[in-house]
């Protein structure tokens, strides 16, 4: 018997998902208190694209392998939307150097999971219907190594 629990809503099912919203979780625990405007306009800017990485998950898993692909890449451009707040972020105070350094760990683990699964379905191996294997990739060591050339081949 397969001890697997499936959501209803089979996004919630994808390890990039829960990864996803983990991240953002772990942003607003982590992001330091806004002490001006900008600050606060800064903060609300990196945890909006922290939520648009699992939002456009959660969006893309319901739409056909290709519509998911793009929206798969829209959540890599919120990666990057984050490695950016990171670094200014830091730079401003709200971050210290060890929560940087977090972040973008965790961002390029989110980067690799979400090229892994652009491959996936590029290859045919996740299908969003029933009937079909709904299984997220297993990320392995040559998954890994090329989870960043995807990142830099794959189009915006």
């Amino acid at each position: 018997m397969d001890d697997k629990i499936t959501s209803f809503f089979k996004f919630e099912d994808l390890r990039v998902y829960a990864k996803s919203v983990e991240y953002s979780r772990w942003l607003v625990e982590n992001i330091g208190e806004p002490s001006n405007e900008s600050a606060k306009t800064l903060c609300s800017s990196f945890v909006n694209s922290a939520l648009d990485i699992a939002l456009n998950i959660a969006e893309g898993s319901s739409r056909d392998k290709s519509q998911f692909q793009h929206y798969l890449k829209i959540a890599k451009t919120a990666i990057r939307e984050c490695v950016v707040y990171t670094a200014v972020a830091n730079k401003a105070g709200l971050l210290n150097d060890e929560a940087n350094e977090q972040s973008r760990e965790l961002l390029m683990e989110l980067t690799r999971m979400v090229g892994a699964l652009i491959v996936s379905l590029q290859r045919g191996g996740y299908r969003t219907r029933t009937g079909a294997t709904e299984e997220e990739p297993h990320l392995d060591e040559s998954d890994m190594s090329f989870g960043t050339q995807f990142f830099n081949e794959l189009p915006d």
